[in-house]
C-alpha cells in the first residue's frame, strides 16, 4: 500500500508540481535535481511503497538521512518537486499513482510529468525535440506556450506511465513532457531543453542551467549508476516514451 506521508504544513495556491522519476537519460531527474537545489526547496513529504526500496539517503557534509522519493516545496513561487534516488518497480506503480494522485487533488496541484524519447543516432550538437500532452484541461497549457503536438502515436511506460494514465481517469489536469534523449547515458542536454522550452514557460518559473551546460560531463558521471541501474531494472521501472511501432 503506498502513502504520501506529510512532513510539514505548507501554504500553496494552485501549485504546479515538476516530476523527476528516473527514467531514459534521467532528464526528469536531472531538471527536478536542478530546480531542488537552485530554490533550496523545502522538504514537505515523502512517499512509502511496497516497491520502493527500504533504503537511506545521505547527503555530503550532513549527518541525517532522508527517504528515497520526496516532495518538496517552495511557497514562494508555488511550486513542488517530487525528486527520487531510486527506481519505483512496476509492483508498486499502480498504488504510487494512486496514492500521488490523490495527494495532488487534495493540495489542486497541476504535475508536469517528465519522460525521455530514447533516440539512438542523435550527434552531440543536435538539438532534441520536445513535445508535450496532457490530460484533464492541461492542454491549454500546451498551446498557450506553442509546445509541439507529439509528431507520431506512442506510450510513456514506467511509473511516469502509470501517473499520467491515473490523471486521465481521474480528469486531474496534468501535463507530460516528451524529449529525445540519450538511451543509454545521463543527458543533460535533454534536460536543459526540458527546463526552457517545457517547465519554465508553463509554470512562469525562470531556472537557471547555466550549470547543465558547464558541468555537463561531470553531471553525467555523477547519474551514471543510477542510469546503468535503471538498464539493469528494465523498461517497466524506467519513464520512458516509446513510438507504438515499437510494440507492433
Amino acid at each position: 500500500m503506498a502513502r504520501v506521508r506529510e512532513k510539514t504544513d505548507v501554504s500553496l495556491d494552485e501549485p504546479m508540481l515538476v516530476e523527476g522519476l528516473p527514467g531514459v537519460g534521467l532528464v526528469g531527474k536531472i531538471a527536478t535535481d536542478l530546480i531542488v537545489d537552485q530554490f533550496d526547496m523545502e522538504y514537505v513529504a515523502s512517499i512509502d511503497a511496497d516497491g520502493i526500496p527500504r533504503v537511506a539517503i545521505y547527503d555530503e557534509d550532513k549527518r541525517g538521512i532522508e527517504p528515497p522519493v520526496r516532495i518538496y516545496a517552495d511557497e514562494e513561487r508555488d511550486l513542488l518537486a517530487l525528486q527520487s534516488d531510486v527506481p519505483v518497480s512496476r509492483t508498486a506503480a499502480v498504488d504510487f499513482a494512486d496514492s500521488v494522485t490523490n495527494w495532488l487533488t487534495d493540495v489542486d496541484a497541476t504535475p508536469l510529468y517528465l519522460s525521455g524519447l530514447p533516440i539512438e543516432d542523435q550527434t552531440p550538437d543536435e538539438i532534441p525535440d520536445i513535445y508535450g500532452i496532457a490530460t484533464g484541461n492541461a492542454a491549454s497549457l500546451l498551446d498557450e506556450q506553442d509546445i509541439p503536438l507529439p509528431p507520431e502515436r506512442g506510450v510513456v511506460g514506467g511509473p511516469t506511465g502509470a501517473l499520467l494514465n491515473r490523471a486521465a481517469e481521474t480528469h486531474l489536469d496534468a501535463v507530460g513532457l516528451v524529449v529525445e534523449s540519450d538511451p543509454q547515458f545521463p543527458d543533460p542536454t535533454a534536460a536543459n531543453r526540458l527546463i526552457t522550452n517545457g517547465i519554465e514557460p508553463i509554470t512562469g518559473v525562470s531556472v537557471n542551467t547555466d550549470e547543465l551546460v558547464d558541468r555537463a560531463e561531470e553531471i553525467r558521471e555523477q547519474k551514471e549508476k543510477l542510469a546503468q541501474r535503471m538498464q539493469q531494472a528494465g523498461e517497466e521501472e524506467s519513464s520512458q516514451a516509446q513510438p507504438m511501432r515499437m510494440f507492433q
